[in-house]
């Protein structure tokens, strides 16, 4: 249905349309971090090289009926449909990859097909940086319109809430900047609203003083998890929040040994060896061949090494984290009842291809307390709370159907946990949703309860 729609495109775009099976569309291919986006085949990829660019686009595919179209960015998302599309048009806004700072150095701005490691590389000379994504190979467009969460969001907030202005392509293929004082409703709708408002072809954000962070890999025994839990849970509860602190802890299920792995990243903004944050965490015993710490910059350390393409399922919720017992008992549950239900798993829903993982992140009241004026979260500002990201991961298609079933029971059942323990808030980070979660629903005077 959409050939008609690529050869309109390539008169008003010429050299910018790309078929299948030429080195442009499969590159683009190739590019999806997950195998469900990779396995769609579009009709033609688009990719532009300005915003005015993007407008003629717009023009094109508002103007030709069954014209249906996918925005990829550098295409990090798990689940198909998120960044491309089955005999469609996939916008492919990689191109669209400038960094530039202002004469006072104040702001940056950022073409959203840019991945995060080059925005860092390129403010690294004049002492600057941004409250970008932690893995280096994300794309700014997609973080930031999802909410966006930075090694430095316990002191500025999620990366949206560092955007100061956004350029957009509306519907009407206008060209447009959203910002405090023009299209604020849009503005504020960008901030964690995903990318159904509009194209999104540059963001403006405020910059930061950069230096050296301190950051490692902590590795733990298993018989030491609910240790780790404990400690995790007293970091996130600390009533004085340290917000150098940024940490994700990890239990992977290895379906095949039925073992775990416990995996501690502990980030801190400051090139301090030793923070007092981490002394509880660092007194567990480790797995000294795999720990390691460094001070490093941010260019480097979110260059991570590249990661095998999978298909790929993601499910988040939100739990309360209050300054008592709970939040670590609560954790010990969820761990027992996952453990009991993966090792009991029926072979045909976890077979040894697939592998799951519970990470863990703080989201603090220091953290929160940036998000309430221009985005539309509507997070709470006075209760610290976690983040919980359940993810599978396997290379056979025909597990698929299984896997996402299997995923969808575990994910309801920690959330009856939490639910019994009235420690369930219906906050769910946007990009860390499956397609099932309502994550719009989830904002604003809805956040906050069971």
């Amino acid at each position: 249905m959409s050939s008609p729609c690529c050869s309109v495109l390539a008169n008003h775009l010429p050299h910018r349309v790309f078929l299948p099976d030429t080195a442009r569309y499969n590159a683009t291919e190739a590019s999806y971090w997950s195998t469900q986006e990779a396995v769609l085949s579009p009709s033609c990829i688009v990719q532009p090289e300005s915003s005015s660019d993007v407008s003629k686009f717009i023009s094109v595919v508002t103007s030709i009926t069954n014209c249906d179209f996918a925005i990829k960015s550098q295409g990090h998302a798990p689940a198909a449909g998120f960044a491309n599309i089955n005999d469609g048009v996939t916008l492919d806004i990689t191109t669209l990859n400038a960094t530039t700072i202002s004469d006072d150095h104040s702001i940056a701005s950022v073409g959203t097909g840019s991945a995060w490691t080059e925005v860092y590389r390129t403010l690294n000379p004049y002492n600057k940086t941004v409250a970008g994504g932690r893995n280096g190979a994300v794309g700014v467009g997609g973080l930031t319109i999802g909410g966006g969460i930075s090694y430095y969001s316990p002191q500025v907030g999620f990366t949206c809430d560092t955007a100061v202005n956004f350029e957009v392509v509306l519907a009407s293929s206008e060209i447009i900047n959203a910002n405090a004082t023009s299209h604020l409703d849009l503005y504020r709708a960008l901030k964690g609203g995903g990318n159904n408002f509009g194209v999104v072809t540059r963001i403006d954000f405020s910059t930061l003083e950069t230096v050296p962070l301190f950051a490692g890999h902590l590795f733990n025994p298993a018989n030491h998890t609910e240790d780790v839990l404990r400690a995790f849970a007293n970091i996130a509860a600390a009533h004085d929040y340290d917000v150098h602190a940024s940490i994700v802890t990890s239990l992977s299920f290895n379906s095949t040994t039925k073992t775990w792995s416990i995996i501690n990243v502990p980030q801190y903004t400051l090139p301090n060896p030793n923070p007092p944050v981490y002394k509880e965490l660092s007194s567990i015993p480790n797995i000294t061949s795999l720990t390691s710490f460094e001070i490093q910059n941010i260019s480097t350390l979110s260059a991570e090494p590249p990661y095998p393409q999978k298909h790929e399922l993601f499910h988040t919720s939100t739990y309360a984290a209050p300054s008592n017992t709970s939040a670590s008992t609560l954790l010990t549950e969820i761990f027992h009842y996952l453990n009991t239900s993966l090792s009991n798993a029926h072979p045909s829903y976890s077979p040894p291809d697939i592998s799951w993982t519970l990470s863990l992140e703080p989201l603090p009241t220091a953290f929160t307390s940036h998000s309430h004026k221009d985005s539309i979260l509507g997070l709470n500002t006075s209760e610290n709370a976690l983040i919980t990201l359940f993810t599978g991961s396997w290379t056979n298609a025909t597990l698929s159907n299984a896997a996402n079933d299997l995923g969808r029971k575990l994910w309801r059942g920690m959330d009856q946990l939490a639910e019994a323990r009235g420690l369930l808030r219906g906050f769910r980070y946007y990009n860390y949703a499956d397609v099932s979660q309502d994550v719009l629903a989830s904002y604003g005077g809805r956040t906050w309860g069971s």
